[in-house]
């Protein structure tokens, strides 16, 4: 992507320098499609997944280099989660055209899928459960799956993939969704862990217990937020589009403290707060490296890697912590 009279993005403490040509590889041989979500894995590889079957999974090292490719069988590929295991790592694949979640070692080998939750009597047929995201409690392996394109409920299993309980629903209570796109397993409280939810559509987090109690909303005006991420103390998101719905290439990141207030937005407006209450944000026309950002990896150095939705099929965008 290039860069347009920038040469640092973001705010206050959280400022960026965009890494060119970070990445990119020959999409002959490993092409992307949307690159929908990223982690870091223990080794400090870089997992991307995208939609695309001739390699859903392309592993990174933080240079850029590419390590591996796996996966031509998540036409969906949409969400993708890290979960530690006893020593061992694995991943969580949402797929929304498959209409399951999906739970991998770090080679691709398929430990078990989820299916739709039929104990949810909302549900008529599979086609209707479109999961957008998981989380995982690292404490007793319980898996919350957030159906964001589907009908809205988040659904908790255990760490076997055993229906547990659901809650949400689309609506505009506060204990329902517009776009529950993203589910986070926030621990920064250790003594008082609990999700934070995406309601994409009504520009908001909301925070839950993990029995599925509503506590509170984080409204983040202007922001269509994908999915919350934890790295030490802050949040980070992707916002894939700002201001309406409608306005294409309009994506920025967004960061927040651990006090839940945003502290920067590389790519979007400064923040600002009047009287507490943010004040609605929206892209810095200044920058236009990013179109749709759709998730956020931060790695152990703190850099940012940012792949993106409907974006011409480009490679990640690397974020350089100044």
């Amino acid at each position: 992507m290039a860069q347009t009279n920038v040469t640092t993005l973001g705010h206050n403490s959280h400022r960026y320098r965009v890494v060119e040509g970070w990445g990119v590889l020959d999409a002959g041989k490993n092409p992307v499609n949307d690159c929908h979500e990223m982690v870091e894995d223990a080794q400090g590889r870089l997992l991307l997944l995208t939609n695309e079957t001739k390699n859903n999974v392309l592993i990174y090292d933080k240079s850029g280099k590419l390590l591996d490719a796996w996966g031509t069988s998540y036409p969906g590929a949409h969400g993708l989660t890290l979960s530690n295991e006893g020593g061992q790592q694995f991943l969580f694949i949402t797929d929304t055209d498959r209409n399951q979640v999906i739970k991998t070692d770090l080679k691709g080998r398929e430990i078990f899928k989820i299916d739709y939750p039929r104990q949810n009597k909302s549900y008529n047929h599979p086609g209707e459960f479109k999961p957008t995201e998981t989380t995982v409690n690292p404490n007793n392996g319980d898996i919350y799956v957030a159906d964001g394109y589907g009908l809205n409920f988040i659904t908790q299993y255990n760490s076997k993939g055993e229906y547990i309980r659901h809650f949400g629903g689309k609506g505009t209570a506060n204990e329902t969704f517009d776009c529950c796109h993203g589910v986070l397993f926030d621990n920064r409280n250790s003594k008082n862990p609990t999700l934070l939810i995406t309601d994409r559509s009504h520009m908001s987090l909301k925070r839950f217990t993990l029995d599925g109690k509503y506590i509170s909303t984080i409204p983040v005006p202007g922001s269509f937020i994908c999915r919350p991420v934890l790295k030490g103390k802050n949040l980070y998101a992707a916002v894939y589009r700002s201001t309406s719905q409608e306005y294409p290439n309009s994506g920025y990141i967004t960061i927040f403290d651990e006090k839940d207030r945003v502290i920067s937005t590389p790519g979007g407006t400064e923040p600002k707060y009047v009287q507490n209450v943010l004040q609605e944000q929206q892209k810095d026309r200044s920058f236009m490296g990013f179109m749709h950002p759709h998730d956020v990896c931060v790695d152990s150095d703190e850099n940012i890697y940012v792949p993106q939705w409907a974006s011409k099929k480009t490679y990640p965008i690397k974020l350089e912590r100044v």
